[in-house]
């Protein structure tokens, strides 16, 4: 009897913690380098009131604000879930767009020209797929497509700049941030 009960308020807890975000199943966890990270929240990117990707922020221990997770140094990730095909070079614009509005500074030009051209390795990202972004502390900035590595940019600095892209002073979307933010 203890069994059933301990199965079942684990069943339960699992459906407590399972997060669906328009149709998209988001992971509780993400393994990034040697971290396993916690799911700390997750939104719908608009844009011209088309949905996007289902944005999802993974840290190690849950943050709250913008500034929480721009001074959080350590592992991060911040999956996106495409709801609609985009061709890469929108994607790419779109970064663009998001790191001059939050000023990117000058001194990392080298390092957004690197980021930007990872988006030339591919066509386009189809609807259900997944383009995560990676901070490995020591070694930089990790992008994938569908679990395969596509480019790598160096510096924690960097990252940072990117970081602001969904919690800088001008997010791409502020219903996005505050749902990765763990908000409702």
């Amino acid at each position: 009897m203890k069994k059933l009960i301990a199965v079942l308020m684990l069943c339960i807890s699992i459906q407590v913690h399972a997060l669906e975000v328009k149709g998209v199943k988001v992971p509780d966890t993400a393994q990034v380098g040697n971290a396993t990270l916690q799911l700390n929240g997750a939104g719908i990117r608009t844009k011209f009131f088309f949905k996007v990707y289902v944005g999802a922020l993974y840290l190690d221990k849950k943050a709250h604000t913008a500034a929480d997770v721009l001074a959080d140094a350590g592992a991060k990730r911040v999956a996106m879930h495409w709801l609609m095909g985009v061709g890469s070079k929108k994607v790419r614009d779109g970064f663009e767009d998001d790191l001059k509005a939050n000023k990117t500074p000058a001194r990392l030009d080298e390092q957004v020209k690197q980021f930007l051209a990872i988006f030339d390795t591919f066509k386009e990202v189809k609807e259900g797929d997944v383009i995560d972004i990676d901070y490995v502390p020591d070694e930089g900035t990790v992008v994938s497509l569908n679990g395969k590595e596509i480019g790598r940019v160096a510096g924690a600095d960097f990252h940072g700049a990117l970081m602001r892209v969904w919690f800088g002073d001008h997010p791409a979307d502020e219903d996005l941030e505050e749902g990765m933010l763990g908000g409702e």
